[in-house]
């Protein structure tokens, strides 16, 4: 599984960091998870609010940030 981090570097952009990253751990799932700081590369994936999550190169959400258990539940999705 692949997780993209959406964001220049804000609290909003860390605590999304630290929410996706709790929430792997508590699912016992193991993804490879990558903070995606350059503004051309965010503009690619269709984001202009940060911070955003991509999830297996799906953008799940931009502009807020979601708590653990949407995380949980997009990641989830994703396992299939």
């Amino acid at each position: 599984m692949e997780i993209k981090v959406l964001g220049t570097g804000c609290a909003r952009c860390n605590a999304l960091e630290r929410n996706v990253i709790n929430a792997l751990a508590e699912m016992g799932v193991a993804a490879d998870v990558e903070k995606v700081t350059d503004i051309n590369k965010i503009l690619d994936y269709g984001v202009v609010m940060t911070p955003g999550l991509v999830i297996n190169g799906k953008v799940k959400v931009s502009g807020r940030v979601p708590d653990k258990a949407e995380i949980k539940k997009w990641i989830e999705e994703e396992m299939g």
